[in-house]
């Protein structure tokens, strides 16, 4: 299947013979040469269009690759002649020690979501009443699932990309993406392109080369990839750019940031206009535009002149998501006209004209054939469903994550069973329910919870009011490998450039059985895995160094994983405590006078700090520098000062539970401490409201009993808007953290990628101290990698296939 209708550019000159007798060595390239690497270079590009933009070769690979080497000698020989738009950046020869960020020149946004045909009326109805005149003819397009991205050109020349972060700002990616066989570096056509051209779409992998690149990561014995949105994000975020080359991934634009035109048009007139609208009237122009600039787009878009042929598009397309070649999970539909787009804006997260409507979960049946218990980072034992494979909406799904043992009770599930398992969200493996009628008329037997930690053999613990068990051993191999990856990830002291398989790898062969052996890794015992570079290590001594010189007190403390104490925590005890000597001293009471440190954390604050094992470890952390005695810096949490400022949360207390579906966790809590609240990690008389997701648990069930507002999470958006109503004048709690969920394989999205790959599968052996079929869990954060789309634009009718998104 093509990616863009044939929209072929205009094909270069032939390229010519070199001529004979070249003066070479010359540091200033003669002219011929010069002229011989633009044709070149104009020859690569455009076959390079056909070949992976409208799926229509001209020339062999072998054709190809001949003058694809005869660039590169050229360039090598007389390296002034390597311009940035040249193919042979895309080879990715570059290595970068860490990701840094860059402010989007325009906001990308989310968009909101809507399940059902009465909630696609409810937004055009709230619309309307925004904008009465509004036309409604819609831009349609699959809702793509890989990593939204922007790619910014200055006067026709690719220069920066950006991943959409956080939607204010992104991680820099130019390395990586020059990479990408149908990004263009330099855009196609006569022009007059825009002077400055901010290209907003997705990174995809195709099913099929998911499928294919997997294989290879499994014949080589490498972990292979979740599905091929994490694929595409791991990829695009490596740094070193050379693994991304050899990834086959996509971009698709979906619309356009910021646009500026020259100062003159080419008929001479005067232009100040800026803006898409400048030019286009409507995001089906816009498409067209890109598409001839040289992008690829998402197949099967459409115009749609009433809301009631968009509903016919959803459903249609609903029935043939199958059929395309990439993963989507929904429809994207924005009102086409550009004009009515500016007029209604956006709310605090999304354009008040566009809006994602989702399909429902893919699910599919198959045998539970084990229950596996993974062991975690604070010692929970989290069931693993382990399935015979199934597919289940175009990833193969063999295992899901049980929870809890109240999950496997409530559900009924036993080993045996035919399940009916999904997708959720299209994302996360769950087993949905047991097919009772299906069971053996002798029955099968309940599942027995383990008495003992399967890996060290610790009898476990539940305490009252829990629903996990708990492994008390804090020296469990599981237990420890886990914190060790813990302690260096973004929830920890967040040590830039440091992958998670490369810790698993380095805590696996045994050079690493403590954070603290971290900082006393030397080049010679790096430079001993295999694919570790010299400036590869070099790179990984430099980010230690930094943590370890760099740290704040209260990312420490997150570091330390102390039960119940997360990033809020951390900041109230690094802003009452000069360093970890003057809390680890301080008594429970003193603890419980600060705000929001009730008798749970307190208590789980003592007994660390009480244990031997954790107190030779700080003095392990004091031997080699770190030792934060500096309060948290103002400049970087000011925004997350508690209970602070004029926002509609503004000194209130609260606590989210359940699966959120338009937002991670994270992004949620940033969000309410950006609106003044207070994040808590418990339920309690203090709460002030808990907004609540699917599945919220036991959480849901104590606030009702106190009181306690809850929100559903479209509230919870609504009163960050302003559109929410009252809020409760007082409460209060104990902050903390959510257990972690366990890894529950390549069916899973895993955190994505950063670094190289490392050089192997890290297999759950007797190595790593973690037994067969067990494995130690990450973070819910690692697990739940939901990372909000930025889908939504517009577009007008045209027959090629198009557009994801716009102005966003």
């Amino acid at each position: 299947m093509s990616i863009s209708d044939d929209i072929s550019p205009v094909p270069p000159a032939p390229v010519s013979e070199p001529n004979a007798g070249q003066d070479a060595g010359q540091d200033a390239a003669p002219a011929h040469m010069a002229a011989r690497a633009e044709a070149l270079r104009d020859q690569l590009n455009y076959h390079s269009h056909r070949y992976y933009v409208l799926d229509d070769a001209e020339i062999s690979d072998a054709e190809y690759d001949a003058l694809f080497r005869e660039l590169q000698d050229i360039e090598a020989e007389w390296p002034s002649l390597r311009t940035p738009d040249s193919p042979t950046h895309r080879v990715g020869d570059t290595v970068v020690a860490a990701l840094e960020t860059q402010a989007h020149t325009l906001r990308m946004y989310s968009l909101d979501n809507a399940f059902s045909a009465e909630e696609w009326d409810g937004f055009i109805q709230r619309m309307l009443r925004a904008e009465p005149d509004a036309p409604t003819a819609f831009w349609c397009d699959p809702k793509m699932d890989g990593l939204a991205l922007e790619v910014i050109y200055e006067n026709g020349v690719f220069t920066t990309a950006l991943t959409r972060g956080d939607g204010e700002k992104g991680e820099i990616v130019t390395t990586a993406m020059r990479t990408v066989r149908n990004l263009p570096l330099r855009l196609h056509g006569e022009g007059p392109h825009p002077a400055r051209l901010e290209v907003r779409g997705e990174v995809v992998i195709t099913r099929a080369e998911f499928d294919a690149l997997n294989a290879a990561r499994r014949g080589a014995g490498e972990k292979l990839f979740a599905n091929p949105r994490n694929a595409a994000a791991g990829s695009v975020r490596q740094l070193d750019a050379s693994v991304t080359a050899g990834r086959p991934l996509r971009f698709l634009a979906y619309g356009v940031g910021q646009v500026v035109w020259p100062a003159e048009t080419s008929d001479g007139a005067a232009s100040a206009a800026q803006g898409p609208e400048a030019r286009w009237a409507t995001h089906g122009q816009v498409m067209a535009a890109l598409a001839d600039y040289g992008f690829g787009t998402p197949p099967d878009a459409r115009r749609c002149e009433t809301p009631a042929q968009v509903m016919a598009y959803y459903e249609d397309l609903g029935r043939r998501r199958s059929e395309l070649p990439f993963d989507i999970d929904g429809v994207v539909a924005k009102l086409d006209d550009l004009s009515a787009q500016a007029a209604l804006g956006y709310t605090a997260r999304a354009p008040r004209w566009a809006i994602a409507l989702k399909f429902p979960a893919h699910q599919a049946t198959t045998r539970l054939e084990h229950i596996a218990i993974q062991v975690g980072r604070t010692g929970v034992l989290t069931p693993v469903a382990e399935l015979a494979p199934v597919a289940v909406g175009g990833v193969t799904v063999s295992r899901a994550t049980l929870h809890n043992e109240d999950e496997i009770r409530a559900k009924d599930l036993r080993v045996g069973d035919m399940v009916v398992v999904q997708r959720a969200g299209d994302v996360i493996p769950e087993v949905v329910r047991p097919l009772v009628d299906q069971r053996p008329a002798s029955g099968l037997p309940e599942f027995e919870f383990p008495a003992e930690c399967p890996v060290c053999h610790t009898p476990v613990r539940r305490e009252p009011g829990e629903a996990a068990w708990r492994c008390v051993n804090v020296g469990c191999p599981a237990v420890v490998r886990q914190s060790i990856i813990h302690f260096v990830s973004k929830a920890g002291l967040d040590i830039q450039g440091v992958g998670r398989r490369w810790v698993e790898l380095l805590v696996d062969r045994g050079k690493v059985t403590s954070p603290a052996d971290l900082f006393g890794l030397d080049k010679q015992t790096l430079l001993a895995f295999e694919r570790m570079g010299p400036k590869l290590a070099e790179n990984f001594i430099a980010a230690f160094d930094t943590a370890r010189t760099g740290a704040t007190l209260n990312r420490l403390i997150c570091a330390l994983g102390i039960r119940h104490v997360g990033e809020q925590t951390a900041r109230t005890l690094a802003a009452h405590f000069a360093d970890l000597d003057a809390l680890g001293a301080a008594q429970a009471e003193t603890l419980q006078q600060l705000p929001d440190i009730g008798p749970e954390v307190a208590a789980s604050i003592r007994a660390f700090f009480a244990n031997e094992g954790n107190r030779a470890l700080l003095e392990r952390l004091r031997g080699v520098g770190l030792w934060p005695v500096r309060p948290v810096r103002p400049e970087a949490d000011a925004a997350g000062a508690p209970g602070e400022g004029s926002g509609p949360l503004a000194g209130l207390r609260v606590l989210f539970t359940g699966s959120l579906t338009t937002l991670t966790r994270s992004d949620a809590e940033r969000r309410a401490v950006a609106a003044g609240a207070n994040i808590l990690g418990s339920v309690s008389k203090k709460l002030d409201l808990l907004v609540v997701g699917d599945k919220p648990g036991s959480k849901l069930d104590k606030a009702t009993k106190l009181g306690i507002r809850v929100l559903r999470e479209q509230e919870f958006l609504d009163l960050l808007e302003g559109r929410g109503g009252d809020v409760p004048e007082d409460g209060d709690g104990a902050p903390g953290n959510e257990d972690e969920a366990p890894e529950v394989s390549a069916d899973v999205p895993a955190a994505p990628e950063v670094l190289a790959d490392a050089p192997a599968a890290i297999s759950a052996d007797a190595s790593s101290g973690v037994a067969p079929g067990v494995s130690g869990g990450p973070d819910r954060a690692d697990m739940t990698d939901r990372t909000v789309r930025t889908d939504s634009v517009d577009a007008p009718a045209m027959p090629r296939k198009k557009d994801q998104h716009s102005l966003l």
